[in-house]
């Protein structure tokens, strides 16, 4: 016999906090490409690690920065990650200022 495959999306035990973490990237996308039309190449800047970086790169950075910082929070720390969310805002706030 063979396994049923269930239909729909329940498979995936998607929760509010999978929707909402999808959510907010693509609002950010949006955003992004709001921001892009209205001001196309985003100004870019030379940064502090040298690197010169437009608003699309500084997202990518801080992204990749919060996925890290996630994993290190649970390797260290554990559940719950609202202090790995903070410091992940934190550094995006400073990527995006100083990056």
């Amino acid at each position: 016999m063979q396994p049923q495959v269930e239909a729909g999306l329940g498979w995936m035990a998607w929760t509010w906090q999978t929707a909402l973490f999808f959510g907010v990237i693509v609002a950010l996308l949006v955003l992004m490409t709001v921001l892009e039309l209205r001001a196309p190449g985003g100004h870019p800047r030379r940064g502090v690690l040298g690197l010169t970086t437009t608003r699309g790169d500084r997202l990518f950075i801080s992204l990749l920065a919060a996925g890290y910082i996630h994993l290190l929070w649970l390797a260290f720390f554990g559940v719950p990650l609202w202090g790995a969310s903070a410091l992940a805002l934190m550094v995006a706030a400073v990527v995006f200022r100083h990056a």
